[in-house]
């Protein structure tokens, strides 16, 4: 159902629309599109607080620059449902993270005015000043590069490689800091108090008041504009000889900081930085879930991405189940490290800001001087785990499967050259469902497993996921479990530890004809087609092998021994994954039979439910059964 606009943003399909309307209508058009926003968020769900907070900012950067052939990066994307509103999308954005509809990021595929596709934090500035670069090597002087980047996505240290560069590099670049100390959750580390700093600073604030008073007027001093922001930066330098600016020491022009919720002051700011040469950075300060009541004064990381809920109210709707339901992995994992913690003093919690999506917070709670949230750093949360194994202790890292791979070198070089026990949680393997393929963890099996000395396994259900845990936090080296978002099979799931034997699997259901080799919670699919294939008077045998690396030789043994049809299924790439490694130990100890491999195919899949892409991919319940049948019919041909 599509939600209509309000009056003045019905007018309005393209930035060209925006620009036809004077600077007092702005205020209104504002409020009409973080209304609907809220209207259709509350309906539909999404990301929300993120792009109430940049309203203004949005409403701004549209009407003065000349987007799309101004280049406006947004970091991570959270915030740019009003961007994809403002850019000829209106009229579809109920469809947004729906499956078949538009995706909840910025995407270059999906319109011009999305210069490129984000997902990731920190990369806003890199991209930018790479379109900067570009565009001065073309010759093209007049156009705009910005990049909007939070101050959570500041915390990453790409954006420090980047700024670094900036500073250097005299390109036309605008990087603007929207500064409202959250991410998912509450923003932390020494920028965040260094930013606090500077808003609340008297001096400071008194300096840069001047500062606007004269850029106010910066537009009838014509072609001496240059000389006067000289002056005046000189000046509010010797105003602050003991207020050091990490950014001016980048080399990088600061301006601010600026009310990120007044847009006519925002775009007369704008208009003038456009003036101003060189790389600089405009510091925003905004309030996240700006001019919705409930999502100011509640949870931030609540209204991050709330779900449907009564826009009236504020009620986030709840399903009350009639029967106990199983838990979500996650918070398995949560509860189960307190308890291990409990048990083994050496147990440490390290996270790379996304306590409370991992449950990490469960144990920042307990035992606070246990467990740290080190910001949008996923490269620093292994180091900083690998430093901690080297003096006996057991960290376990938790980190989502996509985020990982931005960790990469860390696990290889710093955890398993030096063969150290770490423990590496990585939440969201397989499909992370409306997020889509910049949050898919669809690639952790084939880049894990040939990395030496790294253990990779996954659990098919919450018993399992515990004793995981606990067999990794005994084990002398680095040790890797995946899981999927959303939950798991087990009601009862808080079960007495039991240590399972590295690299053992199981029987699940023997069978005759064919056998269903599964790794991780995709095997509870095998099990509901195997129930289906029953009643059709198929009977396959069901393994769920729990490792990928080590494999159960032994138990492959007896597979290739008796079947000489095989299916595997993973919820993860096929290239290179579980499939394929099954494969080749089948050749490597001179088996021969019939392999179906089914898993993630080498394509980009987009959002949507996980069901839904499960189904697109093959490995569903009703995929797996086809595959059973498909073979079964093979083989009745050839007899």
């Amino acid at each position: 159902m599509q939600i209509e606009p309000g009056e003045l943003l019905a007018q309005i399909k393209s930035p060209a629309d925006l620009k036809k309307f004077p600077s007092e209508k702005l205020v209104q058009i504002c409020d009409e599109l973080r209304q609907f926003i809220i209207d259709n968020v509350s309906v539909y769900g999404g990301h929300f607080s993120a792009s109430l907070g940049v309203v203004e900012l949005t409403v701004a950067l549209h009407y003065v620059l000349n987007t799309p052939e101004d280049q406006l990066v947004w970091d991570v994307g959270h915030q740019a449902y009003g961007h994809k509103i403002l850019t000829e999308r209106r009229d579809r954005f109920h469809t947004n993270r729906l499956y078949g509809g538009l995706s909840g990021f910025p995407k270059r595929k999906e319109s011009e005015y999305d210069t490129f596709g984000v997902g990731h934090s920190s990369t806003s500035i890199s991209a930018a000043l790479g379109m900067a670069v570009a565009s001065q090597y073309k010759g093209q002087t007049k156009k705009q590069h910005v990049a909007v980047i939070g101050d959570g996505s500041m915390t990453g240290g790409m954006a420090f490689e980047a700024m670094n560069h900036a500073g250097v590099a005299d390109t036309n670049l605008l990087i603007i800091l929207n500064d409202n100390c959250m991410a998912i959750d509450p923003n932390v580390g020494a920028l965040k108090d260094y930013l606090t700093d500077i808003t609340t600073s008297k001096t400071y604030n008194k300096a840069k008041d001047e500062v606007w008073k004269i850029l106010g007027k910066l537009s009838k001093f014509g072609t001496s504009a240059q000389d006067v922001i000289s002056k005046v930066e000189g000046g509010i330098k010797s105003a602050l000889l003991n207020q050091s600016n990490l950014f001016e020491s980048l080399n990088l022009r600061y301006f601010g900081p600026v009310d990120g919720h007044d847009v006519n002051h925002l775009a007369e700011v704008l208009k003038d930085l456009k003036d101003i040469p060189g790389p600089k950075i405009l510091h925003c300060v905004t309030m996240k879930g700006k001019g919705y009541g409930p999502a100011e004064k509640g949870n931030q990381t609540t209204w991050h991405a709330p779900g449907a809920f009564d826009k009236v109210t504020g009620e986030i709707y709840k399903t009350t189940p009639s029967s106990p339901q199983a838990p979500k992995y996650q918070d398995v994992f949560g509860h189960t490290l307190v308890e291990l913690a409990e048990q083994d003093d050496r147990i440490m919690g390290v996270t790379p800001a996304m306590p409370s999506g991992s449950s990490m917070n469960i144990m920042m709670k307990a035992m606070p001087d246990r467990a740290f949230d080190v910001g949008i750093a996923e490269q620093h949360a292994v180091t900083f785990s690998a430093g901690l194994a080297t003096q006996g202790l057991v960290p376990f890292c938790n980190i989502y499967s996509t985020f990982m791979q931005r960790a990469y070198d860390q696990v290889v070089h710093d955890v398993c050259l030096q063969n150290l026990p770490v423990v590496l949680c990585l939440d969201r393997a397989g499909f992370a469902g409306a997020d889509g393929p910049t949050h898919h963890g669809a690639y952790d099996i084939a880049y894990f497993r040939c990395i030496p000395n790294l253990v990779v396994s996954a659990p098919m259900n919450e018993e399992e996921l515990r004793n995981m845990m606990y067999s990794a936090s005994l084990h002398n080296g680095p040790y890797s479990i995946r899981y999927p978002r959303g939950k798991g099979v087990m009601p009862e799931w808080k079960t007495p530890f039991e240590q399972i034997p590295l690299g053992q699997g199981r029987i699940v259901k023997e069978g005759e004809e064919i056998a269903i080799l599964t790794i991780g919670h995709i095997g509870n699919y095998a099990v509901e087609a195997c129930e289906k294939l029953e009643k059709e008077g198929l009977n396959p045998a069901q393994y769920d092998m729990r490792f990928v690396k080590p494999l159960d030789g032994e138990l492959l043994h007896e597979i290739f021994g008796k079947f000489k049809k095989v299916i595997t299924v993973e919820d993860g790439c096929l290239m290179g994954g579980f499939g394929s490694a099954v494969i080749e130990w089948m050749i490597d100890h001179g088996y021969q039979a019939q392999v179906k491999r089914l898993g993630i195919p080498d394509d980009i899949i987009e959002h949507g439910e996980q069901l839904q892409l499960h189904k697109e991919c093959g490995f569903d319940p009703e995929g797996i059964a086809a595959a059973v049948r498909n073979l079964s019919e093979v083989s009745k041909i050839i007899s």
